[in-house]
Order: C-alpha cells, then sequence, then structure tokens
C-alpha cells in the first residue's frame, strides 16, 4: 500500500459487497475485503449508509450488464443520499467486457475494475476519493494478483473455497471468459498449499479448488492437479476436497488415480460437457467429441465406484437441429448425471458464436430446455432416491429451517438435515439416508455415531 493509499486509512468504514456469478466471484469478493481492511473497511449487511459498495460482476448469462446498470440506479439515490461519501465501485467480468460504457451510462461509479486488478484497489480507493473523475483499471496487468494479497483476514467457515487457476485459453465460440479473464494462469503448489493450511488453522474443513478450468492447473513446481490434491490430502484437519470447474481436455491419469486413492477427494465431479452432438461441440470448439466424454465419465467410475457426475448443458446453439439435440438427450441418458445446469444458447458480444448463422429461434431453443430440464429432473429425483437406506458421512455446516435440525451437505453435494444437537455442526458425521426430496435428503444420525 503507497502512502496515498494509507491516507485514506483515518477510520473505520462500512463495505458492502454485491456479488453475482460463481464461486470465483464469491472468493474474489472475500479478497477484495481483505485489501480493504487496511484502509479500515469493514463488511456491512447492506448498501444503505456503506461508505463503500461494489459490485461485483458476472459476464455469462444473458442481460448481464443490464442487471448491473439497474442495480446501479438503484445504488444512485443511495450514493445521493449520502451527499456523495459513498465510494460505488464496479469489479468483475462485466466491468472488464464493458469499462467504457458503464462510465458513459452511469458517471457516478467511481470505480471500474477487471477481475485481475483488485490487488490495486487501495490505490484506486485513494485516488477516487480526490476530486477528478472516475478510476477506471481494466488491463490485464503484468504482475500476478496474488503475489501482492495480503493472507486473507477472515475465516471463510467450515467448508471454504480456494482459487488456484484463473484464465481460459480454450475459446468456446459461445464464452467470453477469456476476453474477460484473461489467459490461464496458475498459482504455485507453495501458494496453494499455504493458503489451504490457513484456512484449515482458521476452521475449515472442507476446500474447493477454484478456477475457469482448475484441471489445467499446473504449478511452477511442474505439477499437475492430480500431485496437488495429494499433497493437500496430508493437511492435517482437512477432511473434504473438491475441484470446479473442469474441462473434459484437462482430464488425465493422475486425476483419475487422485479419485481412486484418496478418501478426501469427494466422489463427486462437475465437469461441463455442453453437447451431446459432435458437429455442435466442433461449433464450439471444444475439443472433444461425445464419445470421448463418455469415455472419461466411464473411466472416473471404474477409479471411484461411487462417483456422481454434474454438467452443464447449452440447447440452441447456432445450426444446433434436432438431431444435434436429441444425440444431447442421447449422451444424458447414457452418462447419467446427479445434476446438472442447462440454459439457452444467448450472444455474448464480441464472441464467435454470436455472429453466426442459423441462430436457433427462442421457441425452439424454449422446448428442447423444457425437454431436456424435464429429462435432467427425472435423473437427479432417481439419484436422491438411490441414496435411500444408505449411510455416509455428512459434513454439518449450520441450523436447519426448521427447530432442533442441523443441515449439511452430502459427499455429493446434496443438503441433508437431520433432527441433532447443534455441537455437531463442523463435524462429519455418519447420517443413514431416511427421505428424498427433489433437491435435499433427510436423514437420522446413524447408529453407530449414537453409540459411540
Amino acid at each position: 500500500m503507497d502512502a496515498e493509499a494509507r491516507d485514506t486509512a483515518t477510520s473505520r468504514k462500512r463495505l458492502h459487497v454485491i456479488t453475482w456469478g460463481c464461486q470465483m466471484n464469491v472468493y474474489d469478493s472475500g479478497r477484495m475485503a481483505d485489501v480493504l481492511a487496511p484502509l479500515g473497511y469493514e463488511p456491512a449487511a447492506s448498501p444503505e449508509g456503506a461508505d463503500m459498495v461494489i459490485l461485483n460482476t458476472c459476464h455469462i448469462r444473458d442481460k448481464a450488464a443490464e442487471k448491473v446498470f439497474s442495480e446501479l440506479g438503484r445504488l444512485r439515490r443511495m450514493k445521493e443520499a449520502s451527499d456523495g461519501r459513498m465510494i460505488l465501485a464496479v469489479a468483475g467480468c462485466v466491468a472488464q467486457a464493458e469499462g467504457a460504457e458503464i462510465l458513459a451510462r452511469a458517471p457516478f461509479v467511481d470505480i471500474v475494475l477487471g477481475p485481475q486488478t483488485y490487488h490495486k484497489l487501495p490505490e484506486m480507493v485513494a485516488r477516487a476519493s480526490r476530486a477528478g473523475g472516475a478510476v477506471i483499471e481494466t488491463d490485464f496487468p503484468a504482475e500476478d494478483k496474488f503475489d501482492h494479497l495480503p493472507d486473507a483476514a477472515a475465516p471463510q467457515g467450515i467448508a471454504a473455497f480456494l482459487t488456484i487457476q484463473e484464465g481460459c485459453d480454450k475459446f468456446c465460440s459461445f464464452c467470453v471468459v477469456p476476453y474477460t479473464r484473461g489467459a490461464e494462469q496458475s498459482r504455485s503448489a507453495a501458494a496453494v498449499i499455504a493458503e489451504a493450511r490457513r484456512l484449515v488453522a482458521q476452521g475449515s474443513v472442507e476446500i474447493s479448488l477454484l478456477g475457469q478450468n482448475v484441471n489445467a492447473w499446473h504449478g511452477t513446481e511442474g505439477w499437475g492437479l492430480g500431485r496437488l490434491l495429494r499433497a493437500m490430502a496430508e493437511i492435517p484437519g482437512l477432511k473434504r476436497l473438491r475441484y470446479t470447474t473442469s474441462h473434459p481436455r484437462d482430464m488425465d491419469d493422475e486425476l483419475y488415480a487422485a479419485h481412486r486413492d484418496l478418501p478426501a477427494l469427494m466422489p463427486f465431479l462437475h465437469l461441463p460437457v455442453q453437447s451431446g452432438s459432435d458437429r455442435i461441440l466442433a461449433a464450439m470448439n471444444r475439443k472433444h467429441t461425445a464419445d470421448e466424454f463418455r469415455a472419461i465419465a466411464r473411466k472416473l467410475r471404474e477409479a471411484r465406484p461411487d462417483m456422481a457426475l454434474s454438467s452443464d448443458f447449452i440447447v440452441g446453439h447456432p445450426g444446433e437441429t434436432e438431431a444435434d439435440f436429441e444425440a444431447t438427450m442421447q449422451l444424458v441418458r447414457d452418462v447419467t448425471f446427479a445434476m446438472a445446469y442447462s440454459f439457452k444458447y444467448s450472444q455474448r458480444p464480441g464472441t464467435p458464436a454470436a455472429g453466426a448463422p442459423m441462430q436457433v429461434p427462442e421457441a425452439e431453443k424454449d422446448r428442447r430446455l423444457q425437454a431436456l430440464q424435464a429429462l435432467l429432473r427425472d435423473q437427479q429425483a432417481a439419484f436422491n432416491r438411490s441414496c435411500v437406506g444408505l449411510t455416509f458421512p455428512v459434513l454439518f455446516t449450520g441450523t436447519g429451517r426448521h427447530p432442533g435440525q442441523i443441515a449439511g451437505r452430502s459427499p455429493y453435494l446434496q443438503p441433508v438435515h437431520v433432527v441433532g444437537p447443534v455441537d455437531l455442526i463442523g463435524s462429519e458425521v455418519p447420517v443413514t439416508i431416511v427421505a428424498a426430496h427433489p433437491n435435499s435428503l433427510a436423514g437420522t444420525i446413524s447408529q453407530e455415531r449414537r453409540s459411540a
């Protein structure tokens, strides 16, 4: 922090961060709060009365920018009510992609910063605190932001996120991430393990490793993700490991072996496929086929027989025919998924698919999405029902919605609720599943736990 930034840290201030999008944005929001803490900023539960409000934005879904401008309109009134005292910042992928447009349409915004520059926030705040207009930082800096961030100040809780990789070199035709997050960059194994140890020391017992293409991670030590997972599994007190989001092209034998060998690595993987049609996969520039995805699913289940999969699907990509859509439906039937996310294709400005011919009519996209989601819901319900009668460890993370309940997550990320004492929160406890609901499971603490 330079002298100018230190000069702004004269009193306690209130910071509110509004986060949209992926788990990486959740992680980034926490790190922005860490960066601003030395300036006296403390978390505020709402934007009312805050000294600084940050919108941490996501550009993946349709109309993302318009949602940002709608929220800025609401915040503008709060800023005016503060006599201009409130600093208003827009961060994340919408800021990266449309920074100039944000300042043109919302000149009352003080700071616009891309996702690779939030380590510079103290200096930006100092500049914005002076008269003279808005501050915009959307260039990709030469330095790695992680080398300039302080250690995380606030504990994340029982289940924590840890970003190990950012950016994307895949350039899928529908996706803005390579343009908003930049090229693939990996943190060193030493830095990742050190942060993981700090998280565990602060009380986290589950860590999810994050990246735009997390299994493309390659540490400066020459490690791949499989080796990193083995090293992390040796951290005392760390009971659960997960990683997301993966790309099929970056699955390798080292990762399959990690799933086979590491009890701490949960038997659940989110692996986006997007389509079951080879023709559409080629148009998407995915560089894998449907059968290659089927082979990956088979290898994962051979390595870990209790493995369950989640995925992402896009319907209505330009040029998608009814036969292409049926190929997606067949892949879903062949692989089966414990859960999945599915969306209609939406044009993202600047991506190759946005100007492609043969755009699919909205009504047809709607019909296909409804059919796909019905199949995926049936598979999720069947998977949940298959858990009834099983006993598996549940990590309890808080109280349930009803008196006497505690709630947690199964190895497959399903919400699980039981009647039990609050002193089990933070513990991994054997639970027998007695009922399956559309989006959760009900259980009882197993007899072996009661008699222990």
